[in-house]
This record gives C-alpha cells, structure tokens and sequence, in this order.
C-alpha cells in the first residue's frame, strides 16, 4: 500500500500526481470484447507521432472545453482508504506475459484522481483505446452498480521487468501534466511536470493536462517504451513525444510541440517539485524525532560558461522566488545529494533512495532563466520546492514552438562537478550575527600541501561577511569555511562562496538567500 503522501502532494485539477491505486496485475484489451469493433468496420488508420502533433494544431484553433470529471456512485465520493482499497485482480497487467521488458497498469478513477486520461495502445502501427473493465479490479467492500459504464481511467503505471525479480515501478503519469520515475533501487520522490504555465505568478497559474496518450508496444530488445500524450489547456495545446529507457538511471528523452490558443507570458520548461521540510539549515522550525526530513535539498546547475552552481533549499517563512539568469543552460535539477539512511532514519519514507531529477536542453531554447520557488510548509505532504526554466519571451498567440530535453532520474547525475562539491552546510546564531558553516569534500583535499593554499572568496549583499576562517582536513578530504553575515538593517542577504587556488575556482560556486 502506498503512504497516504503519494495521493495528496498535487492535488490539481481534478486530480493528482501520485502513486494512485495498487493495480497490480494485467489488463488485457481484448477482455472487453464487447468493445471490439465489427469484423466489418473499416481499420482505424495507423499511427504515426505527426498524428498528435496535428490533433494539437487542430485543437489550438477552438476554445478550450473542460474534461467531464463526473463519476457515477460509488467512485464519485471515495475516501483516501476506500480508493487505495481498490487492487487489481491478480495477473493482468497489458503486456504482462507478451515478453517485451514492460507492463501498463492503467490506475482507477476516484478519491481526487477524477479527470479522465484516455490510453491508447499502438501495436503494428493500429491505435486502440483501452476499455474500462470493472472485472479487472477488487474493489474490496465497495458496492458496484451492475450497470457501471465505462468510466476510462485517470493515467497509468509503467512496470519494466527485473531480471529474477518480475515487475518494478519505473514511471507513473497521473493527474494534469504530471509524472514521476525513478532509477533502479529506488522509492519515488520527485515529481515533473510536461508544462507549466504561470507557475508563481501572483495571478494564479494554470495547468495543463493530457488529455489522451499513446503508448506503442515495445520490444524486448529495444529496452524503450515510446510514449505520446496530447496536451490541452486554456492557453495552448500540445503534443509531447517521451521515450523512456530505464535502467541504473531512468533516462525520459522529451520532445514538445507548443501551439498557443492565446498569448502565454509564461511558459515553463523542465519543471519539476520536491519536498523538503526542514534540515542543517532549519531544523529548529519542527519538533520531529527525524534528523532531516527532505526528498531533494538543492538546485544544480551547469551554466554555458561551464561554471557550476548549488543552491541549497530552505523551508522558509515567506515565499521565495530566485532566478538564475543564463542564455543556454546547460543542464539543471533537484538533487537529493544525502543517501545515508542515518541522515533521516525513517524506516517508512526512506528519503535517501528518493531520485535526483536532471535536466539537460536539447537545442536552442531561447532567452530564459531558472526560476526556485521555496513555499512554505508544515507537511511533508506537500511539494513545497519547484524548479523550472523560464522563458522571457512567452509566446503569442498562433504561435508554434518545438522544444526537446533529456532528463535522468538517477543517484547522481551523469554530469556532475569535477571540482570540489558542498557535501554539507550548517547555520546558527552568533551574537547578532548569523554563522554559516560549509564543508566543500574532494579528493584533492588529501593533498594537505596543496590544500593550505585555498582561499575562499565570500560575498555578501547587501549586508557584510564580519569573520571568516578555514579548517583543512586531508584525512576527511574536506575544506570547512565558516563565517558570519552582518546583515545590518536588511532583510535579507544574498551569499556566494567559491573555494579558489592561484586565483581558479577550487570548487563549485555556493549561493543562498538568507533571510530574517
């Protein structure tokens, strides 16, 4: 059974990014036979990824129109228990004995995953939607009309096999433009999303949702699951082309076409949320037996003049919102850099088997800047922490826009700093100045030679750095800068600190926003 968290951090639209229903098991399409059409009926066209990109042009040209959510008894008022007491029967997953490395679950409607996704299935070429099957599931002690229609389904869950282990959870895409994934060995975290729109604006955002997806029947060799959602929203359409390669990282490579019903003046590409509810930085806030409670605890990101950068987050008082500006990024994402179990001993969450999302731009996205939103909150329930890449520009109305990028849901990103990382950071009270402590790790620091001859440069502003000083330690490999911010009368204060030998940078460069 999933942890109530999975079923209510994005509840939106009707629905909600989330683990959804157990449904273990294996529909098959043709057990709704009733659904088949007649032998006489002509053969729906085959398909091709173009196919999408047209409905979204043709469906940018009409008004928007809302999906119906309504859902008959009992499914219409379910409560968290009765929803996840749904299953599926046993041994009926789509593809679960055709060989091909994957299985589908399609996920029951119900409880707040009430906005319909229609799945297709793409074999040979020939699409066909997958019927609702009431047989399909053990709905536990809910009582069921015996005229219950088809009511479709609220997404899907893709299982890849494990050699010696059957199926596994590698992606699940559920509510609005949500999804999540996860590497081998790991517990979901993380969530993406295909679009978002507005997101942080003080008017209010707006969410798209997938409307339908197709999903072509893999082959084992290929050891990819292609995927195409239609995307619909008040402000544009889309079609979105994911293929999906899982692994020791799950790698989604994401292809998008924008076609705008009105003028959009932001857009957001890339985005994704986490939750982090306190730790080294602001663990005082909560009274938990947990050292750390957090699914990532900062942004990364690469620049185009290849410096690196590492934000940490924060769960702050008010709304934060950062923006890093640079013309081609070269890679951004949350990462969860804590795999110890004892950083947060929790034997039910496991925080440090969450997933590091990274992102790296395909192409030419134009003039854009990472935006970090820190929201405040009292519930690890919640995905307080989202980053995005934000355009500057937006698009006009009829405008068409094609964008690609690959993400690695991983341990650590493929990419990673080759210079000294912050591997830890601490912050306290001092008088009436704020201390700071930061451990950098690489394995250069053994070198006590070489070591001693790192500087450290911090800025800070507005306010004042007022004491500074380092501790070398070649047996832990480390570089620990300490120093204390006068902020004077400010309210907050932006820092930056980057190790530095014969006047190079030594190590990744460190940003926060310190705040009263």
């Amino acid at each position: 059974m999933r942890q109530r968290r999975d079923f209510l951090k994005l509840a939106v639209a009707g629905a909600l990014s989330g683990a959804g229903a157990t449904l273990g098991g294996a529909m098959d399409v043709a057990q709704a036979a009733d659904a088949e059409p007649a032998p006489s009926a002509p053969a729906p066209p085959a398909f091709a990824a173009d196919n999408v990109i047209e409905m979204a042009r043709q469906l940018a040209k009409s008004p928007f129109k809302a999906p119906k959510p309504a859902l008959p008894d009992p499914f219409a008022n379910l409560t968290y228990d009765q929803y996840v007491a749904i299953r599926s029967q046993p041994g009926a997953a789509l593809w679960n004995g055709d060989n091909v490395g994957f299985a589908l679950e399609p996920l029951h409607r119900g409880f707040i995953f009430s906005t319909p996704m229609d799945i297709n299935i793409v074999e040979n070429g020939t699409p066909r939607r997958v019927p609702y099957s009431r047989t399909a599931f053990d709905f536990g002690k809910l009582q069921l009309p015996t005229d219950l229609p088809d009511i479709g389904y609220s997404g899907f869950r893709v299982l890849t096999a494990v050699e010696g282990q059957g199926f596994q959870e590698v992606a699940i895409y559920q509510g609005a433009s949500f999804f999540r994934a996860k590497a081998r060995g790991q517990t979901m975290g993380v969530t993406a999303r295909g679009l978002s729109i507005r997101t942080g604006d003080p008017d209010g955002e707006e969410f798209p949702l997938f409307r339908s997806v197709w999903i072509e029947k893999p082959t084992l060799a290929s050891n990819a699951l292609v995927i195409h959602a239609l995307l619909d929203s008040v402000s544009l359409t889309g079609a979105f082309h994911f293929t999906l390669r899982p692994g020791e990282a799950t790698i989604i490579d994401t292809e998008l076409t924008v076609f705008a019903r009105a003028a959009v003046d932001h857009i957001g590409l890339g985005t994704m949320s986490g939750v982090y509810l306190f730790g080294d930085l602001d663990r005082s806030k909560i009274a938990d037996v947990r050292p750390n409670v957090y699914e990532i605890n900062g942004l990364q990101m690469l620049t185009a003049k290849g410096e690196w950068i590492w934000r940490p987050v924060a769960n702050r008082d008010t709304l934060q919102i950062s923006a890093f500006g640079d013309p081609n990024m070269r890679g951004f994402g949350l990462l969860q850099r804590n795999r110890s179990f004892y950083m947060f001993e929790d034997d039910d969450q496991h925080w440090e088997s969450r997933p590091s999302l990274w992102i790296e731009p395909i192409g030419d996205w134009g003039e854009g800047q990472i935006q970090l939103l820190e929201i405040p909150t009292e519930s690890e329930n919640n995905d307080n922490i989202i980053a995005q890449w934000r355009s500057n520009a937006g698009l006009a109305e009829g405008a068409t826009k094609v964008f690609a990028y690959r993400q690695f849901w991983c341990w650590t990103p493929p990419a990673r700093p080759t210079l000294a990382t912050c591997t830890g950071v601490r912050m306290g009270k001092v008088g009436k100045n704020t201390r700071f402590v930061l451990e950098f790790s690489s394995e250069t620091f053994s070198d006590a030679t070489r070591s001693s001859q790192i500087k450290a440069n911090i800025v800070a502003h507005p306010g004042q750095t007022v004491w500074s000083r380092l501790f070398v330690s070649a047996e832990r490999k480390s570089v620990r800068v300490a120093f204390d911010l006068d902020p004077g009368s400010e309210l907050f204060s932006e820092l930056r600190v980057v190790l530095e030998l014969s006047g190079q940078p030594a190590s990744e460069t460190w940003l926060y926003r310190w705040t009263v």
